[in-house]
């Protein structure tokens, strides 16, 4: 195959973004999502979701029409300390097919088109399934007592996504491409059609042969800004990557239960900084002293809930956060300066988001051979 000059420094330029991208590999946790509340009352709802709230116009979001995704260089990058690297199914698959990653962008793109609210949803699982045990789709597991059946998991979504995904994988290249490769794959696509940064998925993962509800741990969205550095820093986060990853909330939605009491005085959580056009817009949405399903957008610019940008950062300076923790990134000390800069740097943002998320996707990856290449990604081999 022939390439252009102009191909070649596009390639050149992808393994430098690479390299810069990969400096840190995640570690165990011991976030608590659980903290202050049983696991119950998490997950029932829908936090972030990404379903437009009830009515309520959902904007138009940055939907680039199909492109062909950016093509791995020809020969696949040296592995990275997480045993990952860019191009790994390249040539592998059985029946000769040269690219399998390709074809999967190109399905994630049309499902894009079809419903954009995946977008959240895969940033969701993917941010469930990684910080629980690692980047091994163990939340695709069914079963009475899996991680998909734990609490904070109830309302994740996308699994239709995934699972049409492994269909075409194991039609085109049998046994192959991993559950949690795909996870990567798509999530990583979604980001960049919803207007987010572009950067090169690794892949190799295996998937994992544990699920269990109770090992189900994540980081609430009532914890402070300590407790929830805390959390993130078991996982080998900086207080600035967690800013980050927190800024995934400038998609998706909030059910009331987690924001309502901060809305009315005489509740153990009344914000009385919260922008008062805001309350007054919330209140309707979600009256006092009942237990509403409604919902509303994380990011409270209407031009911008269903687009990867730096607006999130902006309307939690303007005290228009609607998750406790949102909030309180804007006001702590350890945080603010962060919330700033990324406020202030469209670019900034979408640099360290693609920086953030190559290290998320590679927390305790399995590789080599270790677990499995599932047949199904809901059940085990």
């Amino acid at each position: 195959m022939k390439f252009s000059v102009t191909s070649v420094v596009v390639r050149a330029l992808v393994l430098t973004m690479l390299i810069l991208a990969i400096s840190h590999v995640g570690q165990s946790q011991d976030s608590n999502w659980n903290q202050g509340r049983s696991k119950s009352s998490y997950g029932r709802k829908d936090y972030g979701n990404g379903k437009p709230p009830r009515n309520s116009p959902s904007p138009i979001p940055s939907s680039p029409p199909l492109t062909p995704p950016v093509v791995p260089p020809s020969a696949p990058t040296p592995t990275t300390p997480s045993g990952l690297q860019v191009g790994f199914y390249k040539g592998l698959c059985p029946n000769g097919l040269e690219n399998i990653e390709e074809v999967l962008l190109i399905k994630v793109q049309e499902e894009f088109q079809k419903d954009t609210s995946i977008l959240p949803a895969l940033l969701r699982m993917q941010f469930h399934d990684c910080f629980v045990h690692g980047c091994d789709a163990s939340i695709l597991i069914n079963g009475l007592s899996t991680e998909k059946t734990a609490g904070p998991n109830l309302s994740v979504r996308g699994y239709e996504v995934i699972d049409t995904l492994k269909d075409i994988a194991e039609a085109q290249c049998p046994g192959v491409v991993s559950c949690a490769d795909i996870i990567a794959i798509a999530t990583k696509e979604v980001l960049r059609l919803g207007g987010g940064p572009n950067y090169p998925v690794q892949t190799g993962r295996r998937d994992g042969l544990v699920s269990r509800a109770q090992d189900v741990n994540l980081p609430s969205p009532f914890l402070t800004v300590s407790e929830t550095i805390s959390a993130f820093g078991d996982k080998n986060f900086t207080p600035e990557e967690m800013v980050i990853l927190l800024g995934c909330h400038t998609v998706g939605v909030s059910n009331c239960a987690f924001f309502q009491d901060r809305l009315y005085e005489g509740t153990s959580r009344f914000d009385p900084l919260m922008d008062p056009d805001l309350r007054q817009q919330l209140m309707p949405t979600c009256p006092k002293g009942t237990t509403s399903n409604n919902s509303t957008f994380l990011d409270q610019n209407p031009q911008s809930s269903n687009i990867v940008d730096n607006s999130f950062f902006d309307q939690i300076l303007e005290q228009r956060g609607i998750l406790p923790i949102d909030q309180a990134l804007a006001r702590d000390p350890k945080t603010t300066l962060f919330v700033q800069q990324f406020a202030q740097s469209a670019s900034l943002f979408n640099s360290k988001l693609a920086s953030a998320m190559v290290k998320m996707q590679a927390l305790d990856v399995l590789t080599g051979s270790q677990g499995e290449i599932r047949k199904t990604c809901s059940s085990f081999n």
